[in-house]
C-alpha cells in the first residue's frame, strides 16, 4: 500500500506550471528588449558567451529538484504489513442541552459555548475510548454515535447551535433513553454525562434513569447557570444584542439552574453532580474518574505499518541542485566545436 503522510504539501505542485509560464514570459520579454536594443544580427556578437541551452538546462534541473523536494516533504510511505489491533476502552455518551436558556451568559461566553469548549477539550484527550453526542431541547437527536474518530467528532460538535433542535423545552428523559438504547452490546463500562441547566425538564426522568441503572450505566450531570436566574440575551442578524427574551406578557424571562433535579438524576444514576462555573472543567474531572474503570475490548481494527520513503526523492533533489551549481551559463568550447562540426556535416549531406 502507498500513501503520503503529509498530502497537504502536494498543493505546492501547482507552483511548477506557474514557474514554467513565468520562465517563458521572462524569456520572451528578454528577447523583445534585446530586439529593441540591437539588431538581430548583433545578438550573437553581444551575447557570444551566453548559452541559451545551458540556461534552459539549469532551469529544468531546478524545476525537477523542486518537484522532488515537494514530494519529499509530502513524505511518501509504503505499507509493509497489516496487523489486527484490539480496541479497548469505555463508552461515553454526552447529552448536550441546546435549548434557548443555554444562551444565558452567566457562564462565559454563554452556557452552550462553554459546554462545547469543554467537550472539545475532552475529545482531544481521548485515547481509544468511544464517545457519542446527543443534543436535546424539546426533543433529542444523535449528533454523532459512539466513535473513536475524534476528528469527525470535533467537526460534528462545531456544527451544534441553538437551531440544531427546533422544538423548545428540555427533554432530559428522552435524551437519557436515547443514549441507553444507542449503546451497543459490547462488554464495556458505560456512562452518560448530561450537561444542562435542567430547566423546564420534560418526560418521565425516573423511568429513564432506572432503565440506565438496570443496564449498569452510570449517569453524571453538570449544571450550568445561576440558581438565582439571569435574562436570556437576544441578538439581531448582525450579532448585536437587541435586548432580552420576553414572555407573552412582555416580562423579561429569567432562566434558573435547576440543581435539585440534576442532583437527583446523578444520585439515582450512581454518578455525581457537578456545578459548572467559569474556571473549572468538570467534564475533565468526570472523565478522569471514568478512566479508572476497567477497560474492556469492544472491537478489532486492522492497522497497516508504514515506512517512510521521502529520501527516495530528497537525495536526487539535492544531487540535482549541486549539479546545477556547477553548470555555468557560458558556452562550452567543446560543445561549440562539436555543434559546428555537426553543422558542417549536415550541410555536406
Amino acid at each position: 500500500m502507498f500513501r503520503f503522510a503529509n498530502p497537504e504539501y502536494l498543493i505546492a505542485l501547482w507552483l511548477i506550471p506557474v514557474l514554467i509560464v513565468l520562465y517563458i514570459l521572462f524569456n520572451r520579454n528578454r528577447k523583445r528588449l534585446l530586439e529593441k536594443f540591437a539588431d538581430k544580427d548583433l545578438h550573437k556578437s553581444i551575447m557570444y558567451s551566453f548559452s541559451s541551452a545551458k540556461s534552459k538546462l539549469k532551469f529544468g534541473l531546478i524545476l525537477t529538484a523542486l518537484t522532488l523536494l515537494i514530494l519529499a516533504f509530502a513524505n511518501p510511505q509504503v505499507g509493509t504489513k497489516m496487523q489486527e489491533v484490539k480496541q479497548t476502552g469505555i463508552d461515553v455518551y454526552i447529552l448536550l442541552d441546546v435549548s434557548r436558556s443555554m444562551a444565558a451568559e452567566d457562564i462565559k461566553p454563554n452556557r452552550l459555548e462553554k459546554a462545547k469548549y469543554q467537550i472539545s477539550n475532552l475529545i482531544q484527550k481521548l485515547r481509544g475510548d468511544r464517545i457519542g453526542l446527543i443534543i436535546f431541547s424539546g426533543d433529542a437527536y444523535i449528533q454523532f454515535p459512539l466513535t473513536t474518530d475524534y476528528s469527525a467528532a470535533n467537526l460534528f460538535l462545531s456544527a451544534v447551535d441553538f437551531n440544531s433542535v427546533p422544538q423548545p423545552g428540555t427533554a432530559i428523559a428522552s435524551a437519557i433513553t436515547m443514549a441507553v438504547q444507542s449503546f451497543d452490546s459490547a462488554a464495556t463500562d458505560k456512562a452518560i454525562i448530561a450537561i444542562t441547566d435542567g430547566e423546564d425538564h420534560e418526560g418521565d426522568i425516573d423511568a429513564a434513569v432506572e432503565e440506565a441503572t438496570d443496564k449498569d450505566i452510570k449517569i453524571y450531570t453538570i449544571g450550568l447557570g445561576s440558581p438565582d436566574g439571569v435574562p436570556i440575551p437576544v441578538y439581531d442578524n448582525r450579532g448585536n444584542e437587541a435586548g432580552f427574551k420576553q414572555d407573552n406578557s412582555g416580562q423579561t424571562v429569567l432562566t434558573k439552574l435547576n440543581e435539585s433535579i440534576l442532583k437527583e438524576i446523578a444520585s439515582n444514576g450512581n454518578g455525581k453532580y457537578y456545578r459548572g462555573n467559569n474556571y473549572e472543567d468538570y467534564l475533565d474531572k468526570i472523565y478522569n474518574d471514568l478512566s479508572k474503570l476497567e477497560q474492556a475490548e469492544f472491537g478489532v481494527k486492522k492497522v497497516t505499518d508504514y515506512e517512510d520513503r521521502f529520501y527516495y526523492f530528497l537525495i536526487p533533489a539535492i544531487l540535482l541542485l549541486i549539479i546545477e551549481i556547477f553548470i555555468s551559463d557560458k558556452r562550452s568550447p567543446f560543445f561549440t566545436k562539436l555543434n559546428r562540426k555537426l553543422g558542417i556535416e549536415a550541410e555536406e549531406k
